[in-house]
């Protein structure tokens, strides 16, 4: 049985010995930091009161970031700082005309002017459920703020592009219920693939979007079993809806292996397993992931595919790769049993507590997953 059924949230870093004070106190040092250190901070602040999340290693805001920061800032209780960033969202990134009409430009530079007119899927998926949050935390307000009426406009509009004469493509797949890597591909992403809400859509979208969602979830579910390796448990950054990895090159290079983006998949598949529970053979990957690496070091070695086969390229997020896979941990149930699989997974989760967060130029994204990860380990990434 899962939280949205029981309530519970579970614990892992009391479960392997941590205090609620040492817990309390380095989620605030990562808040702060996070937020509001001049030199390491990710949030700043416009004068127009809205707020941005800087990608530190492109020089610019990503609807990544921007939904991560908000979604980040609704399990906090920050309101000031949700209602600044989807203010910029709303003012600098939203698409009011044209393909992508009722999207978001997935990249601006920081002033808010747009460096592209594409939208990204994950950033679309991530907004919705942060509105809706904010919804039931907080209360609607008016224009903008009233938060579920602009969720349920955003899953309209990713669900029914192109329909009665408007303009542009879905961001799913209407025929198998699967998230796109972008609107009009013919592939996706098993990191964009999130089960979890995707059942909360299914109640709150609105009634005529609400069966589509509902069996999204199932797919997504059944996909992320085919899409992680039986061995290795890793899936790729890309992949075929059949769950194979692409296999093509595509204009920015090769994405069939086990990168960046992929790492994102072990978390997802942890968070479902604390929120719902449902098992459709995905939760097994994680622990595969832990038993294949082996060590922290291991993981951040180099790029792999996904049958384990080493290739050579650097890994970029070191700390994004051991936060997912901590995060993983929790698809493993709690055992004092000393050679049981929650062994391997306290490991992982005990190399993630004493590693901080990334500094320097490429700590945007590795910062934005540990962040995800401290929350859930810690029973502090809920429903609203």
């Amino acid at each position: 049985m899962g939280a949205f059924d029981s309530g519970i949230y579970r614990n892992i870093f009391k479960e392997i010995g941590k205090t609620d004070r040492e817990i309390e106190d380095k989620l605030k040092e990562i808040v702060n930091t996070f937020f509001y250190d001049e030199e390491e901070r990710i949030y700043h602040e416009s004068k127009d009161n809205t707020g941005y999340l800087t990608d530190t290693g492109n020089n610019d805001a990503r609807t990544e970031g921007m939904s991560y920061g908000m979604m980040i800032c609704v399990q906090l209780d920050m309101k000031e700082e949700f209602d600044r960033i989807w203010k910029w969202s709303k003012t600098y990134m939203y698409m009011e005309d044209g393909e992508n009409e009722g999207y978001f430009a997935w990249s601006c530079q920081t002033d808010g002017t747009k460096n592209a007119y594409g939208p990204a899927p994950d950033g679309e998926e991530f907004f919705a459920m942060a509105l809706f949050f904010a919804s039931h935390r907080w209360g609607d307000g008016e224009g903008i703020f009233e938060y579920s009426r602009e969720a349920k406009n955003l899953l309209r509009a990713c669900l029914h592009k192109g329909e009665n004469g408007r303009p542009g493509t879905t961001m799913w797949n209407k025929e198998n219920h699967q998230i796109l890597f972008v609107p009009g591909s013919p592939f996706t992403d098993p990191s964009y693939h999130l089960p979890h809400f995707y059942e909360l859509f299914s109640l709150w979208a609105y009634e005529e979007d609400r069966e589509f969602f509902k069996k999204a979830a199932e797919v997504s579910r059944k996909y992320l079993a085919k899409a992680c390796h039986p061995v290795t448990g890793l899936s790729s950054e890309y992949a075929n809806f059949d769950g194979t990895p692409l296999d093509e090159e595509l204009p920015w290079g090769y994405y069939g292996n086990f990168f960046s983006d992929a790492y994102r998949t072990a978390a997802n598949i942890g968070l479902d397993a604390v929120w719902f529970g449902d098992d459709e053979g995905q939760l097994s990957a994680p622990l595969r992931m832990m038993k294949f690496f082996g060590t922290a070091l291991e993981a951040g070695r180099c790029t792999y595919k996904v049958d384990g086969t080493p290739v050579e390229k650097c890994v970029l997020h070191p700390v994004g790769l051991l936060a997912t896979i901590a995060q993983g941990a929790l698809t493993v149930p709690y055992s004092e049993e000393k050679d049981s699989d929650f062994e391997i997974a306290k490991k992982w989760v005990d190399w993630f507590w004493n590693q901080p967060l990334r500094k320097g130029v490429r700590r945007y994204y590795d910062n934005c997953l540990y962040m995800f990860a401290f929350l859930a380990l810690s029973g502090n990434y809920r429903i609203w």
